[in-house]
This record gives structure tokens, sequence and C-alpha cells, in this order.
């Protein structure tokens, strides 16, 4: 880790997550953590420079549960976060909301605690958390232990509300949630997607205007878009007030649903999410889930019956994936990595471009789009 008090980034190509193509002779001058100007490589000024194929607003990934050889639900801790962050690094992420699956009662709050605390410490690498349940529907729990699964109360609200001093990232299923509950915890700052759901449109509309974002895994543990019956999948592809994380592991999506979801939402709307466990940077990781043991092979992560259970990814092969499978643009990829995520949480002023002001995130690519550095907030790994 170095912390320049002038850092000249000199990439070959600069993606700043606006422009369509790649910007040639350009320097990334970053002082004090900032952007403070992005200008013609001739005329930078001095300092300690960095090289590199590609630049790109640094990786955000809204959903991610583990690396590293561990599990967030399994020790919300900071040690547990480190090592996440790391593993994520490896892939080109900057920035992460850890995420704490359904679990019983309110143990939600000790994920909560802990990234409150990493947040007031200024880790590197945390944005935030993502709850990905427990207000959950029942019927479409996926890997998520049933018997955990409940309703919103109005303590859970309270809770939500307090927030955890960043970005907090609730997944619920708005058919289950009560009158009002989404409105509130938007009021509060709190970002809320549909997952796990099986809304039908009318319901998403009404959760729409009520201030839900988006929704959580596009395609997957969600009612699917038939002729009569839009479902999530529809209403999610209908209406341009909703973002959506979608899973581009070539497992978890076909790669045709992936080109119809990229020509549907644009990549204004789809952001790239790894929902990557133990075994990110530790293929040979085993964990557990509601009791069942998950093992990875050939890519694929699942119990014995055969159920998924997270994905075996990192953010920049997710990237190489949007543009094999589903023909995406390099800088439409790169802009579903970082720039749609970060206005998804509504951090588009700071995150997810590299311009003059913005926070100096950024990720280090090679021609192949593999990752080879990480800068956060000016920081570099």
């Amino acid at each position: 880790m170095t912390d320049a008090v002038r850092l000249i980034v000199l990439p070959e190509a600069l993606y700043d997550g606006e422009t369509e193509q790649p910007l040639a002779d350009r320097a990334i001058v970053i002082e004090g953590g900032r952007i403070r100007d992005v200008t013609a490589a001739a005329r930078a000024p001095a300092g300690r420079t960095l090289h590199a194929a590609i630049a790109a607003p640094g990786f955000i990934d809204l959903q991610i549960n583990g690396g590293g050889g561990v599990m967030f639900n399994d020790a919300p801790t900071r040690d547990t976060l480190r090592r996440i962050v790391r593993a994520a690094r490896r892939g080109g992420t900057a920035h992460l909301l850890p995420t704490f699956i359904t679990a019983p009662g309110t143990s939600y709050l000790a994920a909560m605690q802990a990234v409150r605390e990493a947040l007031s410490e200024a880790e590197p690498g945390i944005l935030g958390l993502h709850l990905e349940g427990p207000f959950l529907s029942p019927t479409r729990p996926g890997i998520h232990p049933p018997a955990a699964v409940r309703k919103l109360t109005p303590g859970d609200l309270d809770a939500l509300c307090e927030g955890v001093g960043g970005p907090l990232l609730v997944t619920l299923a708005p058919e289950e949630a009560p009158p009002g509950a989404i409105a509130r915890l938007g009021q509060a700052g709190v970002t809320v997607f549909a997952g796990h759901s099986e809304a039908d449109h009318a319901t998403m509309m009404r959760a729409a205007d009520e201030g839900l974002r988006g929704g959580t895994h596009l395609f997957n543990a969600m009612s699917q878009l038939t002729g009569r019956a839009p479902g999530v999948v529809g209403a999610l592809f209908d209406d341009a007030r909703l973002f959506a994380g979608i899973i581009a592991d070539d497992i978890h999506v076909h790669p045709a649903n992936l080109r119809l979801a990229l020509r549907v939402t644009g990549d204004r709307r789809l952001c790239l999410v790894t929902d990557a466990m133990a075994t990110l940077d530790a293929p040979d990781a085993r964990f557990s889930i509601n009791g069942k043991t998950i093992a990875q092979k050939d890519g694929r992560l699942a119990d014995a019956e055969g159920c998924l259970a997270g994905a075996h990814l990192a953010m920049d092969e997710a990237v190489r994936n949007m543009s094999r499978l589903a023909g995406a643009g390099r800088a439409q990829a790169l802009r579903m990595a970082a720039t749609t995520p970060a206005e998804a949480l509504g951090l588009g002023h700071a995150l997810g471009r590299i311009a003059p002001g913005m926070r100096a995130s950024i990720t280090l690519l090679s021609h192949d789009l593999e990752a080879c550095g990480t800068m956060v907030d000016g920081l570099c790994w």
C-alpha cells in the first residue's frame, strides 16, 4: 500500500466513465485522495508516476458475501471485512458493500455494527453494507435459510433507519413489506432493492413509487417475465427508474439473457455484481450456509442438491464476461462495474467517474481487462 502526496497516473487508455471511446495521452493528477485534474500527458506536473495499460473508475461491488476463505455471515468482524476487501482487490474492486444474508432474528445488527466501526475508522474499500434478507419471500428463499425468512417489523425499521454511516442497501420482497416501509427506509437514506421476491408488476410499480431503487441479481430468485404476468423481471425491464444487479458468471444467467438485459436496460441501469463467496481468491475454500456444505466445482458453487450458493467470480472477470458473452463495449462493461453502481447508491457525485473533484478510486487493468492494480481514495495496492 502506498500513499502519495501527488500521484500521476499515465494510462495508455483512459475510460472515464462517460465517454464511449478511450482517451489517449492523458494524465490523472491525484492529490489528497482526490482527482485534482485530468490533463494532457505532456502537461502533467511533477509527481510520482504510475503507468498502466488501462485506467477506469474504481469498481464498486454491491453484493459480495465473502472472500479470502471467509464469509461475512460467519464472523461479522473487522478482520473478516479486511480479508474480503483484500480478496476483492485482486479482481479490481475498489469499494464494496459486504453482504450479510438471511440469518435468525436480528443477527443483522452485528453486521451493521461491524460496518459502522469500519466506516468510523475509514477502513479502505468498505463503502457501506448490503443486507440481503431476512425480509424475503418464503417461496423464493434460494440458498437462504427458509426458517429465518420473516416479515419486517417496526423494530427492524427503527434499526435499519439508524443506518451505518455509509450506504446501506437492503434487499427485500416488496410484497412482504408493510405499507409505507419502503418509503420510510428511503427517507432515512436506505437504498432498497427487490430480491428473492414473488411480486407481480403492480406491486413492483407501487414499490417504485414509494422509492424502490432496483433489483438484486436480475433473473435469479424472482418472479419471471411471462406474457400476461411481467413479474419482477418485467418490472425491472419496464421502469426506467430502477437499477438491476446482475451476476455475469455464465452460470447464474444465460448469455442470451445477459444480452437481452443489456439491450433493454442499457449499461446506465445494469450493475455488475459478483455475489462472491469465501472461494474468491481462495478457490479450494469450503463453507456452509444453513448447515449445508457449499463446494466449488468448475466455477459453480452449490450445495449437495445443486442449489446455487453465490458465485465464484471476481469483478474483472464479470467485466470480461459482459464483453465476451453479451457483446458489451469496453466502456459499457467498465461503466457497469463502477459508474452505474455509484449512481444506484446515489454516489455519482463522488465515485464512478475519473474527473476533477472525484474521489481518487481507480482500477488499473491490462489490455486484456485483467486487474493489475487498485487505487482507493489515492491509496494504491
